[in-house]
């Protein structure tokens, strides 16, 4: 039965029914219920397939069964994995390709990205704008931390990871971006607190990353979370913003102060060598002339000991032979002219001829100029 066939409804007299007021003179007709659900039952009578008899019905079934069956064809791109868990239960990996399962509900696939690197940032948000392009927005409650030396250094970071075990990615942990965030965030920390701020802000940047990313590794291998890390990249690392320009000062003086040590090595070095050589110079001189000196000594020594001996032996022949020699020394480096005074004293005082032998132009090859020369010109 209609409720528009009746007078009045549940909800007030008049002609309407349970969706509200019933239909006026101005407005549409609303649609007869039952008149829809007969109409209904009367398509679904059409397609039942008892209107073809029992091979319509074995042939519905196949096509059922047989898309059913074809459900189960998918396809895990290059850079995924495919997992395959059997109701609800992990049962292999399949690799890239064409691959098959049992259809739903039996068996469903998982494709992890298992090439593709993975980043997360830690004291730091990059969001892109397309008006102003790429910004950063600086987290302090992730970025300030404490240094071995009681000092807060302000350090952002990226840690680059990828799947390296599917099953223990996808079932070993419920959330893996956030835990190799937190177990990254606690691996800096651990490695910042137990370094002081000089070497964090100068020159041990590759060895905090070489660090943090075994510590990482450690302990992500001990939760079996199916995670490499491939890299950790130290971003910025700096004094908190309110004593930067003091630190900056500090950096200057120390710079000022290792440029003046090394200027100072480098002539200490260049100095010294000089002294060195010439000290060890000055040292064999002397040493040299020590022992020439040492061995002239003792060569007159003996030579005056084994002349004392011919002394002693024949008085006359040697002291004749010392004059001689001591003359030989003393006139050999004189220019020599022999003169006959006995000739001088026969021919008597003023007059007669003087002669003269020059020696030192006879040894030199020279022809004498005057053999001989009287005092008044004559030869």
């Amino acid at each position: 039965m209609s409720w528009k066939n009746q007078s009045g409804g549940p909800w007030g007299n008049g002609p309407r029914g349970p969706w509200g007021n019933g239909p006026s003179s101005s407005g549409p007709t609303p649609p007869d219920i039952e008149d829809i659900i007969r109409r209904s039952q009367d398509q679904l009578r059409t397609i039942m397939p008892g209107s073809f008899g029992f091979k319509g019905v074995i042939l519905v079934l196949v096509l059922v069964v047989a898309g059913w069956l074809m459900s189960g064809f998918y396809r895990v791109q290059p850079d995924e994995q495919g997992v395959v868990l059997r109701f609800g239960k992990f049962v292999g990996i399949t690799q890239p390709g064409l691959n098959y399962h049992w259809p739903y509900p039996i068996e469903t696939v998982l494709t992890p990205k298992v090439t593709r690197v993975n980043r997360v940032d830690i004291g730091m948000r990059i969001a892109e704008d397309g008006r102003t392009g790429t910004t950063m927005r600086d987290v302090p409650a992730e970025s300030l931390m404490l240094t071995g030396d009681e000092n807060i250094v302000d350090v952002d970071f990226s840690v680059f990871w990828v799947i390296s075990n599917a099953e223990e990615y996808l079932f070993n942990v419920q959330n893996p971006q956030g835990t190799i965030k937190a177990v990254a965030e606690s691996a800096m920390r651990e490695v910042i607190g137990r370094t002081d701020i000089q070497p964090i802000l100068t020159g041990a940047r590759q060895n905090i990353e070489n660090a943090v990313q075994e510590l990482m590794q450690n302990t992500l291998n001990g939760y079996k979370a199916g995670v490499s890390i491939t890299q950790v990249q130290l971003q910025k690392v700096d004094p908190p913003n309110q004593v930067i320009d003091a630190f900056r000062d500090v950096q200057a003086a120390r710079a000022d102060a290792e440029r003046s040590q090394n200027e100072a090595q480098t002539y200490a070095n260049r100095i010294l060598p000089e002294a060195r050589g010439n000290a060890s110079r000055i040292e064999n001189a002397a040493q040299a002339y020590r022992e020439r000196t040492v061995v002239e000594a003792r060569g007159q020594a003996d030579r005056f000991l084994q002349i004392y001996e011919e002394y002693r032996n024949a008085k006359d022949v040697t002291r004749q032979r010392m004059y001689l020699e001591t003359m030989e020394q003393v006139l050999g480096r004189l220019d020599k002219v022999i003169v006959d005074s006995s000739s001088t004293s026969r021919s008597g005082e003023g007059g007669g001829v003087l002669p003269v032998l020059p020696l030192n132009d006879m040894l030199r090859g020279k022809p004498a100029a005057n053999a001989g020369q009287t005092q008044g010109g004559q030869k």
